[in-house]
């Protein structure tokens, strides 16, 4: 991974974080601070919008770990397993958050049933991006597999010779 490719990357990162941090913090303001009217369920969907935003924070976390483990010619290793499953189980929080603000949004929607079918739709697409990176991740194992038995065989042959 080139440098340019990790500092954008670690710049996307930054920014995200940061605006996830100031986003969970207006809305933990908001909670604090509005009445709410009864028009629109704004307690739950503020509730849920700060837990799918920890869920993208961690992700962004982990993500930045393993570019670092990246850089350093680690990350075929088993400490990387640590990151990847904390972000399939960031991407499984945020699914199961989007199935909240589906079933949150629902109601209002009994006139027009097809968006809460294309929200749930989403969801289901957020699930397999988890699955994807389950897939990554038995990748990654492979990976890791070959590296220690390349290792052991490298070692072998160093007391052969």
């Amino acid at each position: 991974m080139g440098r340019l490719t990790v500092r954008a990357l670690r710049t996307v990162l930054v920014v995200v974080l940061a605006g996830t941090v100031g986003v969970q913090a207006l809305m933990v303001w908001a909670l604090a601070t509005d009445p709410e009217d009864g028009s629109l369920p704004l307690t739950p969907l503020r509730l849920v919008t700060i837990l799918g935003l920890a869920a993208v924070e961690v992700a962004v976390v982990c993500v930045w770990r393993l570019v670092a483990m990246v850089r350093r010619g680690t990350v075929f290793s088993h400490a990387a397993f640590r990151y990847v499953d904390g972000v399939i189980g960031a991407i499984v929080a945020a699914a199961l958050v989007w199935f909240a603000v589906t079933a949150i949004n629902a109601p209002g929607q009994r006139e027009d049933p097809g968006v809460t079918v294309i929200m749930a739709g989403v969801g289901v697409a957020i699930l397999g991006v988890a699955l994807i990176v389950l897939v990554l991740r038995m990748l990654l194992a492979q990976a890791v597999a070959r590296d220690v038995e390349a290792t052991q065989m490298q070692a072998e042959l160093d007391e052969v010779i």
